[in-house]
């Protein structure tokens, strides 16, 4: 466990004497150089003071990182490819058939961006119901192969 040595680090960045921790936290000087030896350690209520003492979350002075990963990362990219093939062909089109104005070929690839992205919405909550299916069958799967053992 790092949370003797992310006591200390932070408490030396910070530029707190021990002291001045022990009076912050109402323990003895003694009770913060034990927690940073890693003798000891800090009840709930005393980690809750020091993560506001020295500004941090009681997470990173226990040492967990972390990462909250936002699942519509990885289709981020529907959205934006669909946008551009339509905007794209709209525009093509609009060029090709020689009888728009520029403001009105504008209005066109507008258009056909707006549509890609619809286009994206609808590929992206496919994509979503087709892992959420797949994640609910592979758990129900662990379920039973758990049972039957």
């Amino acid at each position: 466990m790092e949370l003797n040595k992310n006591i200390y680090n932070l408490r030396k960045a910070k530029g707190f004497s021990q002291e001045y921790m022990a009076e912050q936290i109402n323990v003895s000087r003694q009770t913060i150089s034990n927690w940073e030896l890693g003798e000891t350690s800090p009840n709930p209520e005393q980690l809750l003071l020091l993560s506001k003492t020295l500004e941090t979350s009681v997470d990173n002075l226990l040492g967990n990182e972390m990462s909250f990963k936002d699942s519509n990362d990885k289709y981020n990219y529907i959205y934006l490819g669909s946008m551009i093939v339509c905007g794209s062909i709209a525009g093509i089109w609009a060029f090709t058939a020689n009888r728009f104005k520029l403001s009105e070929m504008a209005l066109i690839i507008i258009g056909g961006v707006a549509i890609g992205y619809g286009i994206g919405l609808v590929v992206n909550g496919v994509l979503k119901k087709l892992e959420w299916k797949n994640s609910t069958t592979k758990e129900d799967n662990r379920k039973t192969l758990k049972k039957t053992r």
